[in-house]
Protein backbone atom coordinates (compact mmCIF):
# COMPACT_ATOMS: atom_id res chain seq x y z
CA UNK A 1 0.00 0.00 0.00
CA UNK A 2 1.11 3.93 -0.75
CA UNK A 3 1.50 6.18 2.27
CA UNK A 4 2.21 8.85 -0.01
CA UNK A 5 1.47 12.24 1.34
CA UNK A 6 0.40 15.09 -0.47
CA UNK A 7 0.40 18.49 0.55
CA UNK A 8 -0.29 21.53 -1.13
CA UNK A 9 1.48 25.20 -1.45
CA UNK A 10 -1.14 27.97 -1.94
CA UNK A 11 0.23 30.86 -3.50
CA UNK A 12 -1.40 34.44 -3.94
CA UNK A 13 -0.42 34.68 -7.52
CA UNK A 14 0.39 31.58 -10.08
CA UNK A 15 4.19 31.34 -9.67
CA UNK A 16 7.08 28.82 -10.68
CA UNK A 17 9.55 28.42 -8.23
CA UNK A 18 13.43 28.56 -9.16
CA UNK A 19 14.39 24.78 -8.01
CA UNK A 20 18.07 25.99 -7.56
CA UNK A 21 17.02 28.51 -4.73
CA UNK A 22 14.75 26.26 -3.47
CA UNK A 23 17.81 23.70 -3.12
CA UNK A 24 20.04 26.10 -1.78
CA UNK A 25 17.32 27.30 0.99
CA UNK A 26 16.91 23.19 2.09
CA UNK A 27 20.74 22.54 2.51
CA UNK A 28 21.21 26.26 4.31
CA UNK A 29 17.81 24.94 6.74
CA UNK A 30 18.85 21.60 7.28
CA UNK A 31 22.65 20.69 6.92
CA UNK A 32 21.95 17.43 8.72
CA UNK A 33 20.07 16.00 5.69
CA UNK A 34 23.10 15.92 3.65
CA UNK A 35 24.44 13.18 5.99
CA UNK A 36 21.41 11.39 5.49
CA UNK A 37 22.20 9.06 1.97
CA UNK A 38 24.10 11.85 0.60
CA UNK A 39 25.90 11.33 -2.83
CA UNK A 40 28.95 13.03 -3.89
CA UNK A 41 28.82 15.14 -0.74
CA UNK A 42 25.48 16.89 -1.60
CA UNK A 43 21.82 15.69 -0.52
CA UNK A 44 19.97 18.29 -2.58
CA UNK A 45 20.70 18.05 -6.60
CA UNK A 46 18.33 19.45 -8.55
CA UNK A 47 17.95 18.59 -12.84
CA UNK A 48 17.63 21.45 -15.29
CA UNK A 49 14.04 21.62 -16.21
CA UNK A 50 12.89 19.30 -13.89
CA UNK A 51 10.57 19.89 -11.06
CA UNK A 52 12.36 17.30 -9.27
CA UNK A 53 14.75 17.35 -5.70
CA UNK A 54 17.17 14.72 -5.00
CA UNK A 55 17.22 14.63 -1.04
CA UNK A 56 19.66 11.77 -0.08
CA UNK A 57 18.34 8.83 -1.39
CA UNK A 58 14.81 10.15 -2.29
CA UNK A 59 13.12 12.13 -4.85
CA UNK A 60 10.62 14.83 -3.68
CA UNK A 61 8.47 16.10 -6.82
CA UNK A 62 6.90 19.89 -6.70
CA UNK A 63 4.46 20.85 -9.31
CA UNK A 64 3.31 24.42 -10.01
CA UNK A 65 -0.55 24.61 -11.07
CA UNK A 66 -1.95 27.87 -11.91
CA UNK A 67 -5.38 27.24 -10.39
CA UNK A 68 -6.67 27.81 -7.17
CA UNK A 69 -7.81 24.12 -5.10
CA UNK A 70 -11.21 22.80 -5.15
CA UNK A 71 -13.17 24.79 -1.97
CA UNK A 72 -13.22 22.73 1.29
CA UNK A 73 -15.49 24.95 3.44
CA UNK A 74 -15.03 22.15 6.50
CA UNK A 75 -11.10 22.69 6.28
CA UNK A 76 -11.13 26.73 6.24
CA UNK A 77 -13.50 26.51 9.35
CA UNK A 78 -11.18 24.24 11.51
CA UNK A 79 -8.44 26.61 10.61
CA UNK A 80 -9.87 29.65 11.35
CA UNK A 81 -10.31 28.17 14.78
CA UNK A 82 -6.52 28.99 15.41
CA UNK A 83 -5.83 30.76 12.32
CA UNK A 84 -8.32 33.83 11.92
CA UNK A 85 -7.01 34.95 8.35
CA UNK A 86 -7.62 31.62 7.13
CA UNK A 87 -10.41 31.96 5.35
CA UNK A 88 -9.06 35.33 3.75
CA UNK A 89 -5.77 33.02 2.46
CA UNK A 90 -8.05 30.19 0.97
CA UNK A 91 -10.06 33.37 -0.97
CA UNK A 92 -7.37 35.46 -2.57
CA UNK A 93 -5.11 32.45 -3.55
CA UNK A 94 -4.91 32.03 -7.24
CA UNK A 95 -2.17 29.30 -7.77
CA UNK A 96 -0.94 26.17 -5.75
CA UNK A 97 2.18 24.03 -5.56
CA UNK A 98 1.90 20.23 -5.32
CA UNK A 99 4.82 18.69 -3.24
CA UNK A 100 5.26 15.04 -2.73
CA UNK A 101 7.90 12.41 -1.89
CA UNK A 102 8.04 9.78 -4.53
CA UNK A 103 8.12 6.24 -4.47
CA UNK A 104 5.38 3.38 -3.53
CA UNK A 105 5.61 2.26 0.54
CA UNK A 106 6.73 5.60 1.96
CA UNK A 107 7.08 5.13 5.59
CA UNK A 108 4.97 8.09 7.11
CA UNK A 109 7.02 9.68 9.43
CA UNK A 110 10.36 10.22 7.44
CA UNK A 111 8.39 11.09 4.06
CA UNK A 112 6.36 13.56 5.97
CA UNK A 113 9.75 15.08 7.86
CA UNK A 114 11.04 15.57 4.02
CA UNK A 115 8.29 17.43 2.49
CA UNK A 116 7.97 19.69 5.86
CA UNK A 117 11.41 20.50 5.11
CA UNK A 118 11.12 20.63 0.99
CA UNK A 119 7.54 22.82 1.40
CA UNK A 120 9.78 25.36 4.07
CA UNK A 121 12.39 26.09 1.70
CA UNK A 122 9.48 26.89 -1.27
CA UNK A 123 8.64 29.46 1.53
CA UNK A 124 11.50 30.39 2.45
CA UNK A 125 12.45 31.48 -1.24
CA UNK A 126 8.44 32.27 -2.66
CA UNK A 127 6.92 35.56 -1.14
CA UNK A 128 3.83 34.18 -2.69
CA UNK A 129 3.62 31.50 -0.71
CA UNK A 130 -0.03 32.36 1.84
CA UNK A 131 -0.80 28.56 3.56
CA UNK A 132 -0.37 25.13 3.46
CA UNK A 133 -2.66 22.18 3.59
CA UNK A 134 -1.41 19.20 4.46
CA UNK A 135 -2.69 15.92 3.16
CA UNK A 136 -6.30 17.44 2.06
CA UNK A 137 -6.84 17.61 6.30
CA UNK A 138 -4.89 20.29 7.88
CA UNK A 139 -4.28 24.09 6.80
CA UNK A 140 -1.92 26.45 8.48
CA UNK A 141 -0.19 29.75 7.66
CA UNK A 142 2.40 30.10 5.53
CA UNK A 143 4.12 31.73 8.48
CA UNK A 144 3.98 29.30 10.81
CA UNK A 145 5.27 26.38 8.21
CA UNK A 146 8.56 28.07 8.19
CA UNK A 147 8.99 28.61 11.46
CA UNK A 148 8.32 25.35 12.57
CA UNK A 149 9.32 23.36 9.35
CA UNK A 150 12.64 24.00 10.67
CA UNK A 151 12.11 21.30 13.62
CA UNK A 152 11.43 18.67 10.02
CA UNK A 153 14.20 16.33 11.64
CA UNK A 154 13.96 17.04 14.98
CA UNK A 155 14.04 13.92 17.47
CA UNK A 156 11.04 12.46 19.23
CA UNK A 157 9.02 14.52 20.76
CA UNK A 158 9.61 17.54 19.30
CA UNK A 159 8.30 16.73 15.84
CA UNK A 160 6.64 19.86 14.14
CA UNK A 161 3.01 17.78 14.62
CA UNK A 162 0.57 20.42 14.53
CA UNK A 163 1.05 20.80 11.15
CA UNK A 164 0.26 17.60 10.43
CA UNK A 165 -2.42 16.74 12.71
CA UNK A 166 -5.33 19.01 13.69
CA UNK A 167 -6.75 18.73 17.32
CA UNK A 168 -10.26 19.72 17.44
CA UNK A 169 -11.85 20.21 20.98
CA UNK A 170 -15.73 19.59 21.34
CA UNK A 171 -18.01 19.39 24.11
CA UNK A 172 -19.72 15.91 25.06
CA UNK A 173 -22.68 15.05 27.45
CA UNK A 174 -20.72 14.35 30.70
CA UNK A 175 -17.82 16.94 29.82
CA UNK A 176 -15.24 18.36 27.19
CA UNK A 177 -13.32 16.12 24.31
CA UNK A 178 -10.67 16.10 21.60
CA UNK A 179 -10.76 14.61 18.54
CA UNK A 180 -7.53 14.73 15.91
CA UNK A 181 -7.31 14.97 12.12
CA UNK A 182 -4.68 13.93 10.31
CA UNK A 183 -3.24 11.12 12.42
CA UNK A 184 -4.90 8.32 10.67
CA UNK A 185 -2.17 9.21 7.43
CA UNK A 186 0.44 7.50 9.98
CA UNK A 187 -0.94 5.26 12.39
CA UNK A 188 -4.39 4.58 10.63
CA UNK A 189 -6.09 5.65 13.44
CA UNK A 190 -7.31 8.79 14.90
CA UNK A 191 -7.52 9.84 18.37
CA UNK A 192 -10.92 10.64 20.10
CA UNK A 193 -10.92 11.63 24.51
CA UNK A 194 -13.45 12.24 26.56
CA UNK A 195 -13.29 13.21 29.72
CA UNK A 196 -15.02 14.85 32.95
CA UNK A 197 -12.08 15.59 35.10
CA UNK A 198 -9.54 17.36 32.87
CA UNK A 199 -9.17 20.95 31.67
CA UNK A 200 -9.25 21.70 27.99
CA UNK A 201 -5.18 22.49 28.20
CA UNK A 202 -4.34 19.21 29.88
CA UNK A 203 -6.68 17.21 27.52
CA UNK A 204 -5.19 18.73 24.34
CA UNK A 205 -2.08 18.16 26.26
CA UNK A 206 -2.52 14.25 26.59
CA UNK A 207 -4.21 14.03 23.55
CA UNK A 208 -0.92 15.53 21.39
CA UNK A 209 1.64 13.54 23.43
CA UNK A 210 -0.85 10.62 22.54
CA UNK A 211 -0.56 11.72 18.94
CA UNK A 212 3.72 12.28 18.76
CA UNK A 213 3.54 8.63 20.23
CA UNK A 214 2.02 6.84 17.36
CA UNK A 215 3.70 9.52 14.56
CA UNK A 216 6.90 7.53 15.93
CA UNK A 217 5.46 4.39 16.58
CA UNK A 218 2.93 4.11 13.62
CA UNK A 219 0.21 1.61 13.89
Amino acid sequence: MSNSILSLVLLDNPVTPDMLAVAKAIRARHPELATEGAENGDAQQVQANSPLIRCGNDLVAVMSMPARIPDDPGLWSRASTTWPQAKAAAARHRGHLIVSVLGQNQRPLPAARLTTAVIGALIATMPECCAVVWNGKVARSAELWLDMSSRSFAPYPDYPSSLWVDILPFRSKTGIGAVTMGLSAFAEREIEFETHKLTLPTLINKVDGLASIWLSTGL
